[in-house]
């Protein structure tokens, strides 16, 4: 037992500083979106979502910069990720619109969680096994930012906004299925961004790029909705591209009759 013990202490000899302090800093964007939410301040919480979701984004890529990946860090982000898209956004929704539904609304805000903590836990088990160009199913991250986006959306329009409170509460439902089903998503983590592309390429992100940094509240919500779309024709390129297996192939692992 003592040989054990001290074969699983040389297993973990401390963590990288740079990357799990960036984690860090997301889990307590995340933890003050559920502040702020508590507090009535749905605006701020959004805002703070968003910027749990650049932080995120950060660690890894400084990871793989700084060749400080580790095992501990992947656990440490998961666990980060789940409170700040997934505790928070549903504590923030509950509060801003699902809360009248009672019974409902609370259950739907608990299936966002449950979902994206799925959503996780299968990514880290497929993790190096899926085609990286893709995610499958949509990124909890993704699920948080049309929530977050929603709420900025919501207050811009004002007055013209509909009845809110029903279409979220179909929203939380639809996104809770996206994250837990089999639809490919891009995961832009190969651009490509130094090999040549066509001109209208460019015009077309410098327009979004544009467009967005105008009015960020109002056009984000749209272009999240536009990414969620888009789980529809990536999957049809996910397998329009895969290899297909030869029919004799097919014909040899049928199994006869009488096998199982």
């Amino acid at each position: 037992m003592g040989r054990r013990r001290k074969k699983d202490r040389r297993k973990f000899r401390g963590a990288y500083l740079l990357p799990n302090l960036i984690t860090t800093g997301s889990l307590f964007a995340g933890f003050y979106a559920i502040v702020a939410a508590m507090e009535g301040r749905f605006l701020a919480s959004a805002w703070a979502i968003f910027v749990a979701l650049i932080l995120d984004g950060l660690d890894g890529r400084v990871a793989r910069m700084t060749q400080s990946t580790s095992n501990f860090g992947v656990q440490y982000d998961s666990l980060s990720d789940l409170v700040a898209f997934g505790v928070a956004p549903a504590l923030l929704v509950y509060l801003w619109a699902l809360k009248p539904f009672g019974r409902f609304g609370w259950v739907a805000a608990f299936l966002f969680v449950v979902c994206g903590a799925l959503r996780l836990a299968r990514f880290n088990v497929q993790s190096g096994s899926m085609d990286p160009r893709y995610f499958n199913g949509l990124p909890i991250p993704a699920a948080a930012m049309v929530v977050a986006t929603c709420i900025g959306f919501y207050y811009q329009i004002g007055e013209w906004a509909p009845e809110k409170h029903k279409f979220v509460l179909v929203m939380i439902y639809v996104l809770s299925f996206l994250m837990v089903s089999n639809l490919k998503f891009f995961s832009f983590k190969k651009p490509e961004l130094f090999t040549r592309h066509p001109f209208q390429s460019l015009v077309a992100l410098v327009l979004l790029f544009v467009v967005i940094a105008a009015a960020p509240e109002l056009m984000g919500f749209p272009v999240m909705l536009v990414y969620l779309a888009s789980g529809i024709y990536s999957t049809y390129l996910y397998y329009s591209r895969r290899p297909a297996l030869p029919e004799s192939a097919g014909e040899e692992e049928a199994p006869t009759p009488g096998n199982p």
